[in-house]
């Protein structure tokens, strides 16, 4: 009697083990179905006939974003409707300010990162780092201009340790229970495949993947069917192609677009992935509205450090609204150094001089005047150091400067370094360009030109 009910008892947990799976698919499946079911919050995300839609106070809302700190009363003159931030540092002055130009706000709750020396097998210090954005999430979920929380930015690169991925779990897990009027999203850079499934599997209380994306972003909808994210995703980050996609000179220097490139450049990808993906995009957010020191000060800045505006500003002010009834910023095509072009591997000996010229039109026939700076080059020669800072300016290096040419002498000491072109039209509006060049004495070659 003894082994007979033993094997009953056996028999009846293979049962209930075999069932687990099936309670926990379904499960799953309902949670999915009402997470994505209108239900009066004030924003969620509604999916109807296969197709997923941001609501916002019971109306559809998709996101005209931009990424960045200031500037707001532009994105909301230029028919934007959204800012999106990192942290919650300075983030009282960033909701009012973005609520009185009528912007929402996508709020991040900055997580700390393993690369950075946060350990995520520290029980103590992950319950830590929850209450604190406990806290925040407390301080900002009734502001009226909130429009959902980013939890995490670019955790992908510890995407391997799952201990990551079950906090960002459990801090949206948090925000659903204290604040279940505004969604989760966490963000990755690209749509790595193994990441991605990953989040599907560790983080469910995430509602929305957000994807930073530049270069690749012109095939982003095909790889994220690759996945296993069937939700709806956000384009966090775009613009011209990054630094670490950029063709590279012999000394590791990436070659920058000109301005003028990356506004078609991101234009194409905006139509394609943005616009031709309304299914499962829910918007995007152009990087970086505003000026930052990333790699070079007109990488990513879409405008000077003084307010002008760069083409691709205008370019999102026109697919925001659809017009076009306003002055254009100058076109420049190309800038060289003795006739030849950054991917032509220019050396100079020290003292040596020769002539620059960017090439630049104007659409409205506004006189353009050119300012010139020289920088050092702040990527390392190993190609892995990247300052955040603008270095002093090399003085002493610019001679006499007529019309759209300049004359250059090369700095005395040897390295690498980098020739600024702003091309300015008077209307507030401005074109970049720029060409990384190396200092070398006693050079064998002036160029991939005489070397080959």
């Amino acid at each position: 009697m003894r082994t007979c009910h033993t094997s009953i008892i056996l028999l009846k947990s293979a049962i209930c083990l075999a069932l687990i799976p099936l309670f926990i698919s379904c499960s799953s499946r309902a949670s999915d179905a009402n997470r994505y079911s209108l239900q009066g919050r004030k924003v969620e995300v509604v999916k109807a006939g296969g197709k997923f839609t941001l609501y916002k106070d019971g109306e559809p809302y998709f996101i005209k974003g931009a990424a960045g700190y200031e500037h707001f009363d532009r994105v909301k003159a230029y028919g934007g409707n959204s800012v999106r931030v990192w942290h919650t540092d300075d983030a009282k002055r960033i909701l009012d300010e973005a609520h009185a130009n009528g912007l929402t706000v996508m709020l991040g709750l900055w997580m700390e990162r393993e690369r950075e020396g946060f350990n995520y097998y520290d029980k103590e210090d992950v319950a830590a780092q929850k209450e604190r954005l406990r806290q925040e999430v407390l301080k900002y979920k009734d502001h009226p201009a909130l429009l959902m929380w980013v939890v995490g930015n670019e955790l992908y690169a510890e995407g391997s340790n799952v201990k990551v991925w079950d906090a960002v779990n459990g801090i949206a897990e948090m925000i659903h229970e204290v604040d279940p009027d505004h969604p989760t999203t966490t963000t990755v850079m690209n749509v790595p495949l193994k990441v991605v499934n990953l989040i599907k599997r560790r983080c469910p209380a995430i509602d929305i993947l957000s994807i930073n994306a530049f270069g690749s972003m012109h095939n982003l909808p095909d790889e994220i069917k690759e996945t296993d994210w069937d939700g709806p995703y956000v384009i966090a980050e775009f613009g011209g192609r990054g630094y670490w996609e950029a063709y590279t000179t012999w000394w590791y220097a990436p070659i920058e677009q000109t301005s003028s490139e990356k506004a078609a450049f991101a234009r194409a990808n905006y139509k394609r992935t943005v616009l031709g993906d309304k299914d499962r995009c829910l918007g995007a957010y152009v990087f970086i509205w505003g000026y930052k020191y990333e790699t070079t000060p007109t990488w990513f800045s879409l405008m000077t450090e003084t307010g002008e505006e760069t083409e691709l500003v205008q370019v999102m002010r026109e697919l925001w609204t659809g017009k076009s009834d306003f002055n254009k910023a100058p076109h420049v095509a190309y800038l060289s150094i003795k006739d030849i072009f950054p991917s032509d591997q220019v050396y100079l000996k020290p003292g040596e001089e020769c002539t620059a010229a960017v090439y630049a039109t104007d659409p409205d026939g506004d006189p353009l005047q050119v300012k010139w700076e020289v920088l050092p080059e702040t990527v390392s020669e190993d190609g892995n150091t990247i300052k955040q800072e603008k270095p002093e300016l090399v003085q002493g290096v610019l001679g006499a400067a007529e019309g759209a040419k300049v004359v250059v002498k090369a700095p005395r000491k040897d390295g690498a370094y980098r020739l600024y072109a702003y091309v300015y039209d008077g209307q507030g509006n401005v074109a970049t360009a720029n060409f990384p060049f190396y200092v070398k004495t006693n050079a064998a070659y002036s160029s991939a030109l005489d070397f080959y």
